[in-house]
């Protein structure tokens, strides 16, 4: 890899570092292309990635960065898992592991954070984007249709009043 390639990828790691919800690192030594091919697949499912990268490289990209020092976790074969969003990557990389022989996570970041191995496992168990929006939608048509009971409450009790008033009128 000449200069302008180590460069190249520089910025992109930068710009993947930068624009990530969360990044997983994960050892992978020992895992065959069907195995990797398999975890990507699963990421890009829930749009997310998976990389492997050059250590020195993403050190690099790391320098000056909140998240400086997760650098210390790049030691040996190392892949990086992320996703726009906190918890997909997270979440597919965690349930793939514990399948997996030869994955092994060993930490990550979200901003400033930098996390561990059960900081990452803790962070998978959060709810994903959508399960968050799907419960604030259910809470708020909870709250709408108690609202419209409410309100059509007092019109059925007041019908109810108005009928009694009736028939006592006619008797």
């Amino acid at each position: 890899m000449d200069r302008s390639q180590k460069e190249h990828t520089v910025k992109e790691l930068t710009e993947i570092f930068d624009g990530a919800g969360s990044v997983v690192m994960a050892a992978y030594s020992g895992m065959t292309v069907a195995e990797m091919e398999d975890l990507r697949a699963k990421l890009r499912e829930q749009g997310a990635t998976f990389r492997v990268v050059q250590n020195r490289l993403a050190k690099i990209a790391m320098k000056g960065k909140p998240f400086e020092a997760a650098g210390e976790k790049f030691t040996g074969p190392i892949a990086i898992a992320w996703a726009e969003d906190m918890i997909s990557a997270p979440k597919v990389t965690v349930e793939f592991a514990k399948d997996s022989q030869n994955l092994e996570i060993i930490g990550g970041f979200m901003g400033e954070d930098v996390f561990d191995t059960s900081g990452v496992e803790a962070l998978s168990k959060l709810p994903s984007r959508e399960e968050l929006i799907g419960m604030a939608a259910q809470r708020l048509i909870g709250q709408a249709s108690e609202v419209a009971k409410r309100l059509t409450s007092q019109g059925s009790n007041l019908a109810g009043a108005i009928k009694v008033i009736e028939e006592k009128a006619a008797a």
